[in-house]
């Protein structure tokens, strides 16, 4: 497909099917929505976005920033139609059907973004990891704890980290986050990352929140903000020996 977008009315029907999908799981994906001037337009003929079968959503954020990168898009982060368009395109990837064909479609927000709504906004599955690939560009690999997973799930370091502004984008914070959580061996979060008791990825935020309060996060470094964390965390840092 050559980089392009979705047409008013190619987001509109976007937006049908994923409501014919609550109904019947198994509907059949309206390839017309990429091939026709009705609902898909062409930005840039040059380009051609291709038909990867991404494994984690690191793998989207990096050939998204390159693609991006490398094109004439502006403000991209607020242009709705393209990233739904992108989402069409790789749905099989962000919406994988199961054997019987069935497919469960979750919240809208997952596969058309709301820029009014930063809450919400980082759970677009494309949009999402690009902004955080983006802000840490210098070093992306700083944020493989929320990268890792497959590109359909939002892990709970995910939801965690990306739903605060000013906690995504703080270097020192990200690289702290996969420092705990992420394990490079089997470049997969380590076993507990998902829980919501001490130590957790939920505690580590409330935790930061209330350094804030007397703290400058921006102006530390990752191994200052370590040395502040109660004992809970420990047992993630083990995990590293």
């Amino acid at each position: 497909m050559k980089l392009g977008r979705l047409t008013k009315l190619g987001v509109e029907r976007f937006g049908l099917f994923l409501d014919e999908l609550k109904s019947n799981p198994s509907a059949t994906f309206p390839k017309e929505l990429l091939s026709s001037p009705a609902y898909f337009e062409t930005i840039d003929d040059e380009i051609e976005i291709m038909p990867y079968k991404f494994k984690s959503r690191w793998d989207v954020a990096n050939y998204l920033y390159s693609l991006i990168s490398n094109s004439s898009l502006f403000d991209v982060e607020r242009d709705i139609p393209f990233w739904v368009g992108l989402t069409a395109f790789y749905f099989d990837v962000l919406c994988p059907p199961d054997n019987e064909g069935n497919r469960k479609v979750k919240e809208w927000s997952r596969y058309i973004p709301e820029p009014a709504n930063y809450k919400r906004y980082y759970r677009h599955l494309l949009l999402g990891p690009y902004l955080i690939y983006r802000a840490h560009s210098d070093r992306p690999e700083r944020a493989m704890a929320l990268l890792c997973s497959a590109p359909h799930i939002l892990s709970e370091v995910y939801e965690q980290f990306a739903a605060y502004q000013e906690l995504v984008t703080n270097p020192a914070i990200i690289e702290l986050v996969t420092r705990l959580y992420y394990d490079p061996k089997t470049q997969m979060l380590k076993r507990g990352a998902s829980d919501k008791g001490p130590g957790s990825p939920r505690r580590l935020v409330t935790v930061l929140q209330q350094f804030d309060l007397t703290w400058d996060l921006y102006a530390a470094t990752a191994d200052e903000i370590l040395k502040l964390l109660p004992i809970e965390f420990e047992k993630f840092l083990k995990n590293n020996k």
